[in-house]
C-alpha cells in the first residue's frame, strides 16, 4: 500500500491544488494533504482554517485525509509513515525549486518525490494572486472551491 503526502501552505486552497489531489488519489492508495506553516511567511488564513477548508474540499475522495504541521516536511512525512511526497508543477520555475527540495529530502530521509504537472486550465492559478484579489474585494470564485470562496467573502465582509 502506497501512502503519499501532498504538503503545501494552501493559503488559500485553489482549484489547481484540488486537481493535483484528485490525480494523486487515483495513483496512490492513500493521500494525506498537509497544510504547512511556513515561518518565513505571514499567513492569510490560520493553520486550522486552512485544514478545515482541505477537509471540506476533499470530502468526495475516500482515500484522502488531511493534517497540519508547523515542522519540516520530511519530519511530517516520516511521522505520518508516508513513502512518497507529491508536488504539483505549474512551470519550469516550479520545477527548479521543487527538484532541489526533492533531492534534499531524498538525501535526508530517502523519501521519494513524485511531480504531477498542473492541468493547463489551472497552471496560472496562484494563492498569492487569490489573496490579493480577495483582499481588494474581487471575485475569486472561478479560482477556488466553493467553500474557500464563501470563507473569503465572509471573512473580508467582516473586516
Amino acid at each position: 500500500m502506497t501512502k503519499a503526502m501532498y504538503p503545501g501552505s494552501f493559503d488559500p486552497l485553489h482549484l489547481g491544488h484540488l486537481n493535483i489531489v484528485e490525480i494523486a488519489s487515483s495513483i496512490f492508495d492513500e493521500v494525506v494533504v498537509v497544510t504547512m506553516q511556513n515561518p518565513e511567511k505571514k499567513s492569510f488564513l490560520s493553520l486550522e482554517a486552512r485544514e478545515d477548508l482541505l477537509k471540506s474540499s476533499f470530502s468526495h475522495l475516500s482515500n484522502v485525509s488531511t493534517a497540519n504541521s508547523s515542522g519540516l516536511v520530511v519530519n511530517t512525512a516520516t511521522d505520518l509513515g508516508v513513502t512518497v511526497i507529491v508536488k504539483g508543477l505549474r512551470s519550469t520555475g516550479d520545477f527548479e525549486i521543487e527538484m532541489q527540495m526533492a533531492q534534499t529530502n531524498k538525501t535526508v530521509t530517502g523519501i521519494e518525490t513524485v511531480f504531477i504537472p498542473s492541468e493547463p486550465a489551472h497552471s496560472h492559478i496562484s494563492s498569492r494572486f487569490i489573496r490579493e484579489i480577495a483582499t481588494l474585494g474581487g471575485d475569486v470564485s472561478a479560482l477556488v472551491p466553493e467553500s474557500v470562496a464563501s470563507l473569503l467573502k465572509g471573512r473580508l465582509n467582516d473586516e
